[in-house]
């Protein structure tokens, strides 16, 4: 038979079995599966489908972006789809949501706990912890992890939070005003609170360390980006191949740090049992004395001594509890100030609150006496609406699932939540882009749908450290804005926001500080 026949009969036949495997799978996108309806109706009548850059659907839509150009590209397409939506991408579909319908279907789905695929690329920083973690090993370590953030633990911990709170000002006590960079001052608190609070280790001969841990995690952020923004290093071994080890230094020094911690701890509680078994303390008090603090990496040691969770398990939880305990309170400082510069009639009724309720003498500042204060709670969350410190969070699915709407997602979805975009979604929010706080007052929210506002997340995988977060926010805020009013340096126009890990801005952000007249 004719070669040219033999070539056309082969090319014939590979069309029609692309055109028969195209009703199924995007062939472009590397033959990912497609999402169909229940009803069979089409499925852009429930999600519209977004165009892609290239003929491989939306695989390289962010090709070689840097933060900045995946933050810009991620709101223009909000605004283009103007409802949850969906892209075909590198092996999978992935269901982007805008509202918060579909965010209350995802987030409260028993089986929809798996997290994206692009939390794989956090693992050699964080490892397997809460974070990154699934299925019974998560559940295991959630369990053991949440009495450590009980309320009568929290109320201790304030005290660190008020002595840090005001060591933090006393860096301005021969200070009438200052020029401050909050980007630089505001992680350093923040990190010193997390391991003194949740780790039961001061930082105050341990600040080079400190320093070169958050450097650490700026490189790490970096690759983490790398890789979102170039779908051919997704694969591990690509990645190992030709990037792995410009960051690997970065990766090493994050682990030694809290080595490092892990140590201190572990010399630290073993000198306080032999004293407390030289003072004949009571046997069920000797790891636990309720009048003490009790460190989240006490609960890891002692869960190591009853065959719960080895070493590694130890080095897991402590590498993503101190990343998340620093890195996205410290971001709500840091918009929380910049609001209170923005917006003086805020800052005002939060100095009004704080006269009310709060002495002049700071030392005496406790847990009920900031609960109080209702109005800088509003501030919080709307700080925290507008500038989530995750702008986005995303789970992939394990088998074929049902959503509400009617959608049918395959296996291996990826469920992409833009907490940002829902934050300012009009439909959940009058004037979303504007700061009002009064938003968040009771008579104010009652109508507004529950999953509207997650900048914690919500159901069984919220965060676990919510309650802390909000603690500490308020009492640096307390001590700063009894004493200093905060004013604006930079127009906010200028702000070049970026996606990473979490939510930033290019430039640092910087307040003046003015001392108050005390009557």
């Amino acid at each position: 038979m004719d070669v040219g026949l033999l070539l056309l009969i082969a090319l014939c036949s590979l069309a029609y079995w692309l055109y028969s495997k195209n009703k199924d799978y995007n062939v472009l996108c590397f033959f990912t599966k497609r999402v169909k309806t229940v009803s069979g109706a089409p499925v852009e009548t429930i999600a519209p489908i977004a165009p892609g850059r290239t003929i491989f659907g939306n695989a390289f839509d962010v090709y070689g972006f840097d933060h900045a150009a995946i933050f810009q590209h991620q709101r223009k397409r909000a605004k283009e789809m103007r409802t949850s939506y969906l892209e075909y991408g590198m092996g999978a579909a992935v269901y982007n949501i805008l509202d918060a319908d579909n965010m209350e279907a995802v987030l409260n789905d028993q089986n929809l706990i798996t997290k994206s695929i692009v939390y794989n690329f956090l693992k050699p920083a964080l490892r397997t912890g809460l974070l990154t973690s699934t299925d019974k090993k998560w559940h295991s370590r959630r369990k053991m992890i949440t009495p450590t953030f009980h309320f009568n633990i929290l109320s201790q911990f304030e005290e660190i939070f008020k002595a840090e709170s005001i060591k933090f000002v006393q860096q301005f006590a021969k200070d009438t005003e200052i020029d401050i960079s909050l980007s630089e001052l505001i992680p350093r608190f923040t990190l010193n609170s997390i391991c003194e609070t949740a780790m039961g280790i001061k930082l105050d001969d341990m600040a080079e360390q400190g320093d070169r841990y958050r450097d650490n995690f700026s490189m790490i952020e970096k690759c983490f980006i790398r890789r979102v923004s170039n779908p051919l290093l997704w694969f591990d071994k690509i990645y190992n191949m030709f990037v792995a080890s410009e960051f690997e230094s970065a990766f090493r020094g994050v682990h030694e740090f809290s080595s490092e911690i892990i140590a201190k701890r572990r010399t630290l509680l073993e000198h306080e049992i032999k004293t407390r078994m030289d003072q004949q303390t009571p046997d069920e008090d000797i790891y636990i004395n309720k009048k003490q603090r009790f460190a989240m990496l006490d609960t890891l040691i002692f869960a190591e001594q009853d065959g719960l969770i080895d070493h590694r398990g130890i080095c897991e939880e402590v590498d993503t509890l101190m990343f998340e305990g620093f890195d996205t309170t410290s971001i709500g400082l840091i918009f929380g100030l910049m609001n209170a510069s923005l917006n003086p009639e805020a800052q005002r009724k939060c100095y009004e609150e704080l006269s009310e309720h709060i002495a002049d003498d700071l030392s005496n500042v406790d847990v009920n006496q900031l609960s109080k204060l209702k109005y800088m709670d509003c501030f919080v969350k709307e700080t925290m609406r507008l500038f989530p410190s995750v702008p986005i969070m995303a789970r992939q699915t394990v088998r074929e699932t049902q959503l509400s709407n009617g959608l049918i997602l395959p296996p291996y979805t990826q469920i992409v939540m833009h907490v940002f975009d829902v934050h300012r979604n009009p439909k959940h929010w009058s004037h979303p882009d504007e700061f009002q706080p009064e938003r968040f007052l009771p008579e104010n929210y009652q109508d507004r749908h529950t999953y509207a506002y997650v900048p914690f997340s919500a159901g069984q995988r919220n965060c676990i450290g919510q309650k802390y977060a909000m603690l500490e926010m308020k009492t640096l805020l307390v001590v700063l804005l009894k004493q200093f009013e905060v004013l604006p340096l930079v127009d906010p126009k200028e702000f070049v926001f970026h996606t990473g890990i979490t939510l930033r801005t290019k430039n640092n952000v910087k307040v003046k500080l003015v001392r108050r007249q005390q009557n």
